[in-house]
């Protein structure tokens, strides 16, 4: 099944993210080369594609697990959530209807 993993930054985290992404990324190249990922970004905190110092205010990751406790956990050990990036993680089952 899809899991829908919000991650909520925590107030200026953005040097943080920015130490912790080349780790973070490599779990979500590992999930696209397993087939596991639909689709992972960052939500910029203003209205551009490059919010430069005004960074994130979270993230978007919707992928296949088994269970959404192995969503969970595979949620807890991302690099945002040790590096403090993440001040909280929500982590719930997504049914993908469009595109079909």
């Amino acid at each position: 099944m899809w899991y829908a993993i919000v991650g909520e930054d925590a107030p200026g985290s953005l040097d943080k993210r920015l130490v912790a992404r080349p780790e973070h990324r490599d779990r979500l190249n590992k999930l696209q080369a397993e087939g596991r990922l639909l689709l992972a970004g960052a939500f910029p905190a203003i209205d551009s594609m490059d919010p430069g110092a005004a960074g994130f205010s979270g993230s978007l990751i919707v992928a296949e697990f088994d269970s959404l406790k192995t969503a969970q956990a595979w949620a807890d050990a991302d690099p945002y959530v040790s590096a403090g990036v993440y001040a909280s993680v929500s982590v719930k089952p997504f049914m993908k209807v469009f595109p079909a």
